[in-house]
């Protein structure tokens, strides 16, 4: 409701954003967590599970405390509590909070909440997607030079990751696209081609709790969204484009590479995926 989104937006989240943290490091030293992530996912699982106590939960910080991930066809709640620490962290303002909701693996809708900004996103499959109660709407660009272009770098420091992540922004610039942004969360990444504010987002890394709700709100707004191969989406792969056309999509995954990544649903005692090429 916006009741709860308000009081974590004023009371928790907004009450912590100036204040000093403290950060605790989880996979990398850019992967940050502080109790302020903890304490959202906290309270919104707890409501959520009070009203609905048969549904499933994939929570980011729950996993990264060793809770199984498991996405299957029960009513599942994917939640990221805080996208964007980093950004909460350093006080840089786009920090937002993810929910989306699925049914047979497949998102029924999503909320991507964009704290310091005040602004909430929304969509349900098949009714479309919107900003504050105001409809959203892809730019329908399909001309890739013409495009604006965001993505991420990413928690992943090994020499391969930045490499490739690094030669993926020359690549799209040597098209040419107008231009390549980074707000430090991708759920808002998403949601800037669902406003038409950018064309594209592409990003490998991320997690389903990032993008699970935005990528129904950027397919709701009228966008496409499609693997880095230029296959299906699947939100365990941790490879994505969100774009205003196929056009732009497929384009943009003819040049992008992925490095090596764990599949989200992946058994963690498993070796990493295969070479980085798509």
């Amino acid at each position: 409701s916006w009741f709860l989104f308000w009081f974590l937006y004023e009371f928790i989240v907004l009450s912590a954003f100036q204040q000093q943290k403290e950060v605790m490091l989880k996979s990398s030293p850019a992967d940050l967590v502080t109790e302020t992530d903890q304490r959202v996912e906290k309270i919104l699982i707890s409501a959520i599970r009070d009203k609905y106590p048969q549904h499933k939960f994939i929570g980011e910080e729950s996993v990264a405390a060793g809770e199984r991930l498991e996405l299957s066809d029960s009513p599942t709640w994917i939640i990221d509590p805080i996208d964007g620490t980093v950004n909460f962290v350093h006080r840089f303002p786009f920090v937002a909070i993810s929910i989306a909701f699925a049914v047979n693996k497949q998102t029924e809708f999503g909320i991507v909440y964009s704290c310091v900004e005040d602004k909430l996103y929304c969509a349900q499959r098949g009714g479309g997607a919107f900003l504050n109660g105001e409809p959203l709407h892809a730019s329908g660009q399909e001309d890739i030079s013409r495009c604006l272009v965001v993505t991420e770098i990413g928690a992943e420091r090994d020499d391969l990751a930045l490499s490739t992540m690094t030669s993926n922004i020359f690549r799209l610039l040597k098209l040419p696209v107008h231009g390549v942004r980074a707000l430090g969360t991708a759920a808002v990444d998403m949601c800037q081609v669902a406003t038409g504010g950018a064309d594209a987002y592409y990003h490998i890394g991320m997690h389903c709790w990032d993008i699970a709700a935005s990528a129904l709100i950027v397919q709701e707004a009228g966008g496409v969204v499609m693997d880095t191969d230029g296959s299906q989406f699947d939100m365990m792969s941790r490879k994505v484009i969100a774009a205003s056309s196929s056009a732009v999509a497929n384009r943009i995954a003819q040049v992008v590479q992925a490095f090596p990544c764990r599949r989200d649903d992946e058994d963690p005692s498993k070796s990493l995926c295969g070479a980085a090429s798509n």
